[in-house]
């Protein structure tokens, strides 16, 4: 017969609730992660009446002091049509170009951007907000 007690009483460190947290922070970091979108120069785009979406394979934006990039590569507008071509051929089947252009920025780059954008052969897209 054993009589001996036991000396030694394991700890027990309870969990639930971290589990619980480690979770919520979990499923918001994925969450956030989707919806954040690295390769968007801050620009302010014009009102539209609609809102339609493109698959956007290449983003082009066009800042206020008509600074291009294609992404986050800061370009020139000289150097636009080789840029856009080696970045359109690595990409898909049917490419689309969309162009995010700030309102006081000068709109004649934006169509330059359009039709070269056309003349790759991809459809290319001025962004707009809706209201």
């Amino acid at each position: 017969m054993n009589l001996r007690k036991k000396l030694r009483d394991h700890a027990k460190v309870h969990t639930d609730a971290l589990n619980d947290i480690l979770f919520i922070l979990l499923l918001f970091f994925l969450i956030v992660s989707t919806l954040a979108n690295p390769n968007v120069i801050k620009v302010s785009a014009p009102k539209g009446k609609s809102d339609t979406k493109s698959k956007q394979t290449v983003v082009v934006s066009i800042d206020k002091n008509n600074q291009a990039y294609i992404g986050q590569k800061r370009i020139s507008l000289d150097e636009l049509e080789s840029e856009l071509q080696l970045v359109l051929s690595k990409g898909a089947e049917k490419p689309s170009v969309v162009v995010n252009a700030d309102t006081a920025g000068h709109w004649g780059d934006v169509y330059k951007v359009l039709q070269t954008a056309k003349k790759l052969g991809a459809t290319a897209v001025a962004s707009v907000s809706a209201n």
